[in-house]
């Protein structure tokens, strides 16, 4: 199964934070699936790191990159569907990331791993 883990997923995993549901780190764990981050989820964070909501120990380039390889996580591209499905949603989400991940759970079918629940507003397959 391709799974798509939302920013905090991706940071409470390679954090190995108590934070991340059990069931979560079993699908991210399993070998037999494939998991991505969204350049978004990428972006978000250097955002954060900008404005200095969020800290690395490590450029962010360097992070990301280490711990896709390290976790053997996919990164997934911002595809002109996603943003077409984007403007015909409903603001249930006033998060940016969060509505790019949504439509890129929809449009390629992905369930997102994630513990934010407005995400049900939209229908994608949310497990926590």
């Amino acid at each position: 199964m391709k799974l798509l883990l939302d920013t905090h997923s991706f940071l409470w995993f390679v954090g190995n934070s108590p934070k991340l549901s059990g069931k979560a780190r079993q699908l991210i764990h399993d070998l037999n699936n494939e998991v991505y981050l969204s350049i978004a989820s990428v972006w978000e964070m250097g955002i954060k790191v900008s404005i200095g909501k969020m800290s690395l120990t490590q450029p962010i380039k360097s992070f990301v990159t280490s711990q896709l390889s390290a976790n053997r996580i996919n990164l997934l591209a911002i595809e002109l569907d996603e943003i077409e499905t984007i403007s015909q949603m409903p603001l249930h989400h006033k998060d940016p990331f969060d509505r790019l991940l949504a439509a890129q759970s929809l449009v390629r079918g992905m369930p997102i791993i994630s513990i934010d629940s407005k995400l049900d507003f939209y229908a994608v397959n949310r497990i926590w």
